[in-house]
């Protein structure tokens, strides 16, 4: 639960970033307008054609009497067309996020900079880039639809299909949504993407809550431009929390609290070590909080519950 929450204070955060620096804000939702044209587009061709494709779909039901024939079909459109809208959430980020690369990546960086440092990208020409993006991109919606392709069937069970779900659906979108926004940030820091839905799959709660939001908003017409750059922000710093930075200082650098809950000192502080003769070796600390008691007694093992 602890996760799911975080998650989607990571979405508040994107959000707040953007909204304190507008100009990124404005350069960043330049690929999300251009790709919002192209789904309009297919979108409108669906509602259209959707009837046709039913009937197409089930020939079987042709000479079904009313309002049986009607009804089949009326709930194949429905799916049809619920299931093509939860394609487009999950399909606009990967197709935005290809069109505007250069747009989203200087908008990442300029995010990890603010927040004190910024992986330097892998050397690779701009196609190069591109074309793993767009690698990236497939291999995650062919999962994606995997899941999606089962969903859509599962839709026909009396009640669970109506209720549950749906529920579940817009959960998997969610997560899948995560992963591709995040991919900026990850790729930037040359992890594989087999390896982005590994960190992710370990912390599910926390790429739900922050990509389930997302897809939930998307789905108010023209939300998702505005969102967008927000979104690449909060996922930048959901990656920077994810994915530790070896060069950051460390947290005994830091002056934060040592294993037992006192701050380690940094050197030149502190009490001075205690000397001993040159011939005599300062005595070990027991491995172990408790005295011992012999060889190959129970001392020489941690207390249960350790």
């Amino acid at each position: 639960m602890r996760d799911l929450v975080a998650g989607m204070r990571y979405l508040g955060k994107g959000q707040r970033w953007v909204a304190q620096h507008g100009r990124w804000w404005g350069f960043g939702l330049i690929p999300a307008l251009i790709a919002l044209v192209l789904y309009a587009g297919v979108l409108i061709a669906l509602a259209i054609w959707s009837g046709d494709i039913a009937a197409w779909a089930t020939p079987f039901a042709d000479g079904w009497d009313e309002p049986w024939q009607g009804l089949l079909r009326g709930v194949f459109v429905a799916l049809l067309f619920a299931g093509g809208l939860m394609l487009s959430v999950l399909t606009f980020t990967a197709v935005t996020l290809l069109i505007g690369d250069p747009f989203y990546e200087s908008l990442s960086e300029k995010v990890e900079e603010s927040e004190g440092h910024c992986p330097p990208s892998p050397d690779r020409p701009m196609w190069q880039e591109i074309w793993i993006a767009l690698r990236d991109s497939v291999h995650v919606l062919l999962r994606a639809a995997g899941f999606g392709i089962l969903l859509f069937f599962l839709g026909f069970v009396p009640f669970i299909g109506q209720t549950v779900i749906p529920a579940i659906g817009f959960c998997v979108s969610g997560f899948f949504l995560a992963v591709e926004l995040t991919s900026v940030a990850m790729q930037r820091r040359d992890i594989p993407v087999r390896e982005r839905l590994r960190l992710l799959r370990g912390r599910k709660a926390l790429a739900v809550g922050f990509g389930t939001p997302i897809v939930l908003l998307f789905l108010i017409p023209f939300i998702a431009v505005v969102l967008m750059p927000g979104a690449v922000a909060g996922a930048t710093l959901l990656v920077r929390d994810l994915v530790p930075d070896p060069e950051q200082p460390s947290a005994a650098a830091a002056g934060a609290p040592g294993p037992y809950g006192q701050p380690d000192a940094p050197a030149g502080f502190g009490p001075p070590p205690a000397s001993y003769p040159p011939n005599q070796a300062p005595p070990q600390a027991p491995r172990y909080p408790h005295q011992q008691s012999g060889p190959g007694s129970s001392a020489a093992h941690p207390p249960a519950g350790w």
